[in-house]
């Protein structure tokens, strides 16, 4: 299994987690390492687990925040890891205000990339409610997420825009 669909999933096989955090669509594992943020995982629901670090309890703490405060800003170290292009796609993402949505499309004219690559870049977010790639959606739905088009991961995306007020007209 991918380390995407570990993300999604939660295996048994998975990483192991500095806390888990029970959420309204699941659970969002947080791992670490190094003193900074590696990754949030979507997880299906499971109770929470108390932090092993006191970075694992304040990443804790602040999932925990915008699960409740959709306007949250998280303030953690990161280790955000891909290539250029990817951290390219991932600085587009980010200035996406709370409450919007992009296409696809749009930030592949604006990147001057293909769609398809922008969607993969995407999907390889590791840092998913920090990093808001579920504010990208398709031209006509709500397109992918965590390299899933159905199932679990459309149920975590569609939970988040509707907490950031973000859907609108046909993907209601």
């Amino acid at each position: 299994m991918s380390r995407t669909a570990t993300r999604m999933t939660g295996t048994a096989s998975g990483p192991s987690y500095d806390a888990v955090v029970t959420a309204p669509f699941g659970a969002v594992g947080v791992e670490t390492a190094d003193g900074e943020v590696v990754a949030l995982h979507f997880l299906p629901p499971q109770p929470a687990s108390a932090a092993t670090s006191a970075l694992g309890a304040d990443a804790a703490a602040q999932v925990e925040q915008y699960l409740v405060d959709a306007d949250f800003r998280f303030d953690l170290p990161l280790r955000i890891e891909g290539t250029t292009f990817q951290r390219r796609v991932w600085d587009a993402i980010a200035a996406i205000p709370r409450g919007q949505t992009r296409r696809y499309g749009e930030l592949a004219a604006e990147l001057e990339a293909p769609a398809r690559t922008v969607g993969q870049a995407c999907g390889d977010n590791r840092l998913p409610l920090i990093i808001p790639c579920h504010r990208v959606i398709g031209a006509t739905s709500l397109g992918g997420f965590a390299h899933a088009r159905s199932g679990f991961a459309l149920s975590v995306k569609r939970w988040l825009l509707e907490h950031e007020h973000a859907l609108v007209g046909t993907l209601l």
